[in-house]
C-alpha cells in the first residue's frame, strides 16, 4: 500500500501489511468516544509517539476492527477509528 500523500495517512485507513512512521497525532475528528486530549494521551501511553515504526499484523473479521498494530517492537490491538487519530507516512 503507497505510504499516502506527504501530509500522512491516518492509521485507521490503512490496510493489513502496511508499514510506516508515525508522523503525528491528531485525535479532533477521530470519532473516537474518548475526549481529543484523552485520545492522545492514551495512544502515547501505549507507545504511539513520533517516530515510532508501525505495521498492521491483523485486522479484525468483522469491519475490520479492531487492528493489531507493531509499534516498534511491541503488539497492540487498536480500534481503526481511535486509529485515525496517528498520522503515518
Amino acid at each position: 500500500m503507497p505510504s499516502g500523500s506527504p501530509l500522512g495517512l491516518p492509521l485507521g485507513l490503512a490496510q493489513r501489511g502496511y508499514s510506516g512512521v508515525i508522523q503525528h497525532l491528531s485525535a479532533s475528528g477521530a470519532g473516537s468516544a474518548l475526549s481529543d486530549v484523552e485520545l492522545e494521551s492514551r495512544l502515547i501511553e501505549l507507545g504511539f509517539v513520533e517516530g515510532a515504526k508501525v505495521e498492521i499484523l491483523h485486522e479484525g473479521i468483522v469491519g475490520r476492527d479492531p487492528i493489531a498494530v507493531r509499534v516498534d517492537n511491541v503488539t497492540i490491538a487498536v480500534r481503526r477509528r481511535e486509529a485515525m487519530a496517528i498520522i503515518v507516512a
